[in-house]
């Protein structure tokens, strides 16, 4: 924690830097409520994107993970775009390699590939369509094939499948946050001592979890919900982060935290979020080649 004096100073110097620079700032909604505060769009990967292409700024300073950050430099070539820490990365993300995909290719070769955002630039170029969490369903059901290979995860794939006429081959990748910190017992807890509220979850959840839950949805999805739903209390099943803004947008609302946290998320910090703008330090680079080919499938998603 920083002191009041010390933070006040660094949102000061950041609000300087953004004229300056003629910057934005856009975080995650899983970020720090301090980041969250400071932002101008706080919101989830597609919101994000759309409002990155939309923005005038020269300049955009992403406030989530590193794949968040390609993903709106692979949208916007004429902007530069920085992550606060070089090292907020995505583990989900990750378990995702072109390797992998390409030997994935070759065994289902007539098979479209759908890509979650949570990859690299580099897997989104070598697939043929992106996809959030929010418009999963509708992407893949806009495919005029029977058989979809959606990576990485497996539980939004399973999700997608249980919604979907499409036989969906999945890639065995997890968030760990929603896969090993998010569990039956501890909804079924919170259920217990409050047995009015309602259960709203991640589809990157378990099924065991997501039958429990009275709404599945990405994060942004989860905030619509909350806000014209007439009940009073909620019990939350994703990352904390969304906590914060929920309780802005719903202050005579109740909120029940499953106390998970998202390591790479939560790097970033106001001091870095000044230095990266004092410095323009951590700007994302794409290769030519890859950017071209990675935003043909972002387009194809943000058509949908």
């Amino acid at each position: 924690m920083i002191s009041k004096r010390l933070k006040e100073k660094y949102i000061k110097k950041i609000e300087e830097l953004k004229k300056s620079r003629n910057a934005i700032i856009l975080a995650h909604i899983y970020q720090r409520g301090e980041i969250q505060d400071i932002a101008d769009y706080i919101g989830d990967s597609l919101d994000l994107s759309r409002i990155a292409i939309d923005t005038k700024a020269k300049v955009i300073v992403f406030c989530g993970v590193r794949f968040m950050a390609e993903t709106a430099a692979i949208l916007n070539p004429d902007k530069a775009v920085l992550l606060p820490d070089k090292g907020a990365g995505c583990e989900l993300a990750d378990m995702a390699t072109v390797k992998g995909l390409l030997a994935k290719r070759k065994k289902y070769s007539d098979v479209p590939v759908v890509s979650y955002v949570n990859t690299s630039d580099a897997v989104k170029a070598e697939s043929d369509i992106c996809c959030t969490s929010a418009n999963a369903v509708d992407v893949v059901n806009s495919l005029d094939k029977d058989h979809v290979l959606f990576l990485p995860d497996k539980n939004l794939g399973s999700h997608v499948a249980e919604n979907s006429n499409k036989e969906i081959i999945l890639w065995h990748g997890y968030c760990y946050v929603h896969e090993k910190n998010i569990t039956p017992k501890k909804i079924e807890g919170l259920k217990k001592a409050h047995p009015n509220a309602r259960i709203v979850v991640h589809p990157e959840c378990n099924k065991p979890v997501r039958d429990l839950a009275n709404f599945i949805g990405g994060t942004g999805q989860i905030r619509e919900y909350v806000k014209e739903s007439k009940a009073g209390q909620f019990i939350v099943g994703t990352e904390d982060g969304i906590i914060h803004t929920l309780k802005k947008e719903n202050p005579d609302k109740i909120f029940y935290p499953l106390e998970t946290i998202c390591k790479g998320m939560k790097k970033t910090t106001l001091e870095k979020v000044k230095i990266s703008l004092e410095r323009m330090e951590h700007k994302v680079y794409i290769p030519e080649e890859t950017r071209f080919k990675a935003r043909k499938a972002l387009e194809k998603m943000l058509r949908i």
